[in-house]
């Protein structure tokens, strides 16, 4: 078998095309390239390029101090800056053996529900816009913006929060923001149907999208493929349930892993989905438990130099796009030694060349976009 790159006017009879989807920005969530081979319509092997993005922010980690570091590793999938910094600030916090005030703790947990939802009500309505859907996408803004005003409120940033502070948070709620971080969420909750009857109820968006790009369950673990991608390939394994952190362990009477098994463009957008249902309850939980607490500290004091101990940690949380693992190597000093930061979208991605040889090319872009990855959670 041969390969032949054909441009304008060659032809393509005999012969297997490559075609590069990308790398312009526009194509995939963030600069990524897809490099097909086509026997006429249908692909008959994929290959992801990464790296367009890459800025080192890993070996930047080492030339920063553990308050420093913070801002480099909020960035990377810029859906989810709150639950980024949350990993780090886990993973020195367990270094340093330090607890950290009750009140930071269900804030903390709060915070990452509320910025789950934003990331994923992106991906609701990017998903049907990619499928030529453009409806969705202004009800996802809207629903966003709703939640951008209180957790703007809260932390100064719309996108980048830099919230989370080793030992706590940066400082205390605002006054009388739990009534309009309650009533944020309730207005979203309200208004969450739109997505079951528009979008799901749209058979156009079922059959674009039902049976197509199924992902094994084998494939995942071969992968290492997590998060709701994972989810809905039948695998039943969520951090917040499974190994719980901050307040989850208290939440499990709300919390609800959704589940399917089909493993196709459908179920990995109702996984999303019900996900999102369940963490606007986490956040009415929360909410309630903070009404509940004595008014107290939100943070630790540290000191002017924070220096971790000789060692080494690992700590994974469950991120809203997946698995996020933080390996923390220190030898004392105020910098860290190593911070190895697994990505959620990175092993993710990695699944495509399984999943799009077999398939055409117009369900490539309905697969591309069901696998809800930042191309800057891959290159880092």
């Amino acid at each position: 078998m041969t390969e032949t790159t054909v441009g304008i006017g060659g032809a393509a009879e005999s012969t297997d095309m490559v075609l590069n989807i990308g790398p312009q920005h526009p194509s995939t969530h963030g600069v990524l390239r897809l490099r097909l081979v086509l026997d006429g319509e249908r692909i008959q092997h994929a290959e992801p390029v990464i790296g367009y993005m890459h800025r080192g922010a890993e070996k930047l980690f080492e030339a920063r101090d553990y308050r420093q570091i913070i801002v480099l590793a909020n960035r990377h999938d810029w859906l989810s800056a709150f639950s980024n910094e949350l990993g780090v600030v886990l993973a020195v916090e367990r270094m340093l053996g330090m607890e950290v005030p009750e009140r930071a703790v269900w804030t903390r947990t709060l915070l990452a529900e509320l910025n789950r939802v934003l990331n994923h009500l992106m991906f609701l309505g990017s998903y049907p816009l990619e499928l030529g859907g453009i409806t969705p996408i202004f009800h996802a803004f809207r629903e966003r913006e709703d939640l951008q005003h209180v957790m703007e409120e809260v932390s100064g940033g719309r996108m980048h929060y830099m919230f989370n502070r080793v030992g706590g948070l940066k400082e205390d709620l605002p006054a009388g923001w739990l009534g309009r971080a309650r009533a944020a969420v309730a207005a979203t909750r309200s208004r969450m149907d739109v997505y079951d009857r528009l979008v799901l109820g749209n058979e156009i968006f079922r059959a674009r999208s039902r049976d197509v790009g199924v992902l094994p369950a084998e494939t995942v673990h071969a992968y290492g493929v997590s998060g709701p991608i994972a989810r809905a390939s039948g695998v039943d394994f969520d951090l917040r349930r499974d190994e719980p952190y901050l307040a989850y362990g208290e939440l499990g009477d709300v919390l609800r892993v959704a589940v399917r098994e089909e493993g196709d463009c459908l179920a990995r957008f109702e996984c999303l989905l019900d996900q999102t249902h369940n963490s606007l309850e986490l956040a009415e939980a929360c909410l309630d438990r903070l009404a509940e607490l004595p008014p107290g500290p939100i943070n630790q004091r540290l000191p002017k130099v924070l220096k971790a101990p000789e060692g080494h940690t690992y700590v994974w949380t469950e991120n809203p796009l997946g698995l996020n693992g933080y390996y923390l190597v220190s030898k004392g000093e105020k910098t860290p030694y190593r911070l190895k930061l697994r990505s959620a979208s990175y092993n993710n991605i990695q699944a495509l060349s399984e999943m799009l040889p077999g398939t055409l090319v117009p369900d490539m872009v309905a697969v591309l976009g069901s696998m809800f990855f930042v191309v800057g959670d891959i290159d880092k």
